[in-house]
């Protein structure tokens, strides 16, 4: 081939290329302008800072589901695993600004110890709208849409009789039938996190599913056990795959906790990981006794 023919060819491929790279980043860039127009705590330079990568997964509205990963370092092995995840419900504010605060300190600070995969949100659709929602883009309440276990009509028939078909809290026709939880499910089958942590708003708590020792408290948090609602991820992930699952409830939705607050919870979590979480197979005796003492509910 001519030489004149390989340098074209090369040039068209490395427009190619370049095109390739640049229109993740061009959606990300997107998003953090969105998030920050939302968000009065979030600013779109922050954001963008973060370096926060497109999954390639896409939203029910074909928005950019967005990950950061804080992988080990050379240095030292981590002990262990850890989701992080923000933003399930579209009209829980501050359970997106926090994470953001969070990015921030693992950007400064992760040191190896643990291995971080952090969604900042799961829910663009019910944010990123003029009246936020807690549902999806297709009206599906996300921490209702996860597997309920061998009976595949828990979720609907707990919605119908319990909840009145309160449409904030519709699980979906079937579990994982939302482009959400399946990229979260998928997550969660291919990281194979020692912990998971969601945050949430506004009841002010702890709760907990899942093997291991609770944490007691998150800085003024404390620890009350709620119970687990069929198709939620404490549910599907704390008692039916047997991995700790925190759920943080921050006392408002649409208001930050102060700096002092939002590090406190942060010291006693890392803390709380330190001393209990380690890259560990199912205790399924632990697991059986945690389910059988839990009753069902319906709240986060």
């Amino acid at each position: 081939m001519p030489a004149f023919k390989l340098t074209l060819s090369f040039l068209l491929f490395s427009l190619y290329c370049s095109a390739t790279q640049a229109e993740p980043l061009a959606l990300v860039e997107t998003a953090c302008k969105h998030i920050s127009q939302k968000l009065s705590s979030v600013y779109n330079k922050q954001c963008l800072s973060n370096q926060l990568i497109d999954s390639g997964y896409r939203s029910n509205q074909n928005k950019p589901l967005l990950i950061k990963e804080y992988p080990p370092l050379a240095r030292r092995k981590p002990q262990a695993k850890v989701l992080l995840i923000g933003g399930i419900h579209g009209d829980e504010y501050s359970s997106v600004s926090i994470l953001f605060k969070w990015l921030n300190t693992l950007d400064k600070y992760h040191s190896g110890l643990f291995h971080w995969k952090v969604i900042p949100l799961l829910n663009p659709d019910g944010l990123l709208r003029k009246h936020s929602r807690r549902t999806n883009g297709n009206g599906v309440d996300l921490n209702r849409n996860f597997s309920p276990g061998a009976n595949k009509q828990a979720s609907l028939d707990y919605w119908a009789k319990r909840t009145w078909k309160d449409k904030r809290r519709y699980p979906g026709p079937a579990p994982l039938s939302e482009p959400e939880t399946q990229w979260l499910d998928h997550i969660i089958t291919e990281f194979e996190p020692d912990v998971i942590i969601a945050v949430h708003a506004p009841f002010g708590i702890l709760d907990f599913d899942g093997p291991h020792k609770a944490p007691k408290h998150l800085g003024s948090l404390h620890l009350k056990l709620l119970g687990t609602y069929p198709g939620s991820l404490g549910n599907y992930a704390g008692l039916q795959l047997g991995k700790p699952v925190i759920t943080i409830e921050l006392p408002h939705a649409g208001i930050m906790p102060s700096a002092q607050q939002i590090s406190s919870i942060w010291v006693d979590l890392v803390r709380w990981l330190k001393n209990n979480a380690q890259h560990t197979k199912q205790n399924k005796a632990l697991l059986q006794a945690d389910t059988d003492s839990r009753k069902l509910s319906n709240i986060d």
